[in-house]
């Protein structure tokens, strides 16, 4: 697409005027652009949509209350107090046992119940679901594949009231967060390269990882 017929979006802002409203909005901008009908559609949903307005109160409360001060795991409990669910689901990675296995204590030690169920459930090769055998990891060996369905089904069984992520795929987080049927928040981003911190590649993406921003996917 040229950038002549490029749609621009709040990407393409170096304002961001819709925070605090001190200086002016772009004419491209999406607060100023966006037909009045949508909006008011969407404001209305914070007011009058049950679990819109509790989800959006108590993540605000929280921001307002606490921003600086704690981790992102503090939040995930003091969140899940807020909005009254009792038992939280962990969807994890079977990399990550060991960080979902701590967050399962910290919650149990909040007074909260935890159920946690590993991406790899079921064990089921890879193959048997048509991935091609030059696909896996370590070839010629049984390789489970990843299984996001069978943890959202078993997290929906044991009727988990808010569902976390702990470092599932790119992809299977995405097939987790559609079959589940609690809410979904995310703990852990997985980045096996950056040590789950997928933002680094962004802060060095100048120097460091350059390739980044080449035409060209990795081979």
């Amino acid at each position: 697409m040229s950038k002549e017929t490029k749609n621009l979006s709040c990407s393409d802002c170096g304002l961001i005027n819709c925070y605090r409203k001190e200086k002016s909005f772009p004419q491209f901008c999406l607060t100023t652009n966006t037909d009045q009908e949508m909006i008011e559609e969407a404001n209305s949903l914070y007011q009058n949509d049950e679990f819109v307005s509790k989800f959006s109160h108590a993540a605000a409360e929280i921001e307002g209350t606490y921003f600086g001060k704690i981790t992102r795991v503090e939040e995930i409990v003091l969140f899940a107090k807020r909005i009254g669910a009792q038992k939280i689901g962990i969807a994890t990675c079977v990399g990550l046992m060991s960080e979902a296995k701590t967050f399962a204590k910290i919650l149990n030690s909040k007074g909260l119940e935890s159920y946690c169920v590993v991406c790899k459930v079921s064990s089921i090769d890879k193959t048997e679901i048509g991935i091609d055998e030059k696909f896996k990891i370590k070839k010629g060996s049984h390789e489970s594949l990843c299984n996001p369905v069978l943890q959202a089904m078993l997290l929906n069984k044991e009727k988990t009231e808010l569902n976390v992520i702990v470092g599932l795929c790119v992809g299977h987080d995405s097939i987790f967060i559609k079959y589940s049927e609690a809410p979904v928040t995310t703990l852990i981003t997985k980045d096996r390269v950056l040590a789950h911190n997928p933002a680094g590649a962004l802060y060095t993406s100048g120097f460091y990882y350059t390739r980044l921003l080449e035409e060209n996917d990795p081979k």
